[in-house]
């Protein structure tokens, strides 16, 4: 069995703004959208799409990095130091001081509009891992 990942979807208070966050921050693509109000789309990054809807509820704590289920998004960088500066010209914020990643390396957490964890991870060059 050949299995790959297509998308993850991501559910929003505002899926329009929070598209438009991921195609302006991240450079996310535009990959289909349905027309409607409040709309679905995907989008891609790099060579995985997100799906992006409306949520009829919002979950207290996105942020909480401890709870059970999908807590983070990890992009691999080639330089944390770069990709930080970049994101911080684009108005990010970021709000904890980097770490070391498991299995070797640096991190830096942020948070998209809607409060959804993401990090940037950056793997020593000779990291043991497999490459991407």
């Amino acid at each position: 069995m050949n299995i790959t990942v297509e998308h993850l979807a991501i559910v929003a208070k505002d899926p329009v703004a929070l598209k438009s966050w991921y195609e302006r921050v991240l450079g996310a693509k535009a990959v289909w959208d349905n027309g409607q109000n409040p709309p679905t789309c995907l989008i891609s990054l790099g060579n995985v799409w997100f799906e992006i809807y409306a949520a009829e509820k919002a979950q207290e704590n996105p942020a909480h990095n401890k709870l059970s289920g999908f807590r983070h998004l990890a992009l691999r960088v080639d330089s944390l130091d770069a990709a930080k500066a970049e994101l911080e010209k684009r108005g990010v914020k970021f709000t904890e001081a980097e770490r070391q990643a498991a299995g070797g390396g640096r991190i830096l957490f942020f948070a998209d509009p809607e409060g959804n964890l993401l990090h940037f991870v950056e793997r020593a060059k000779d990291s043991n891992l497999p490459k991407l």
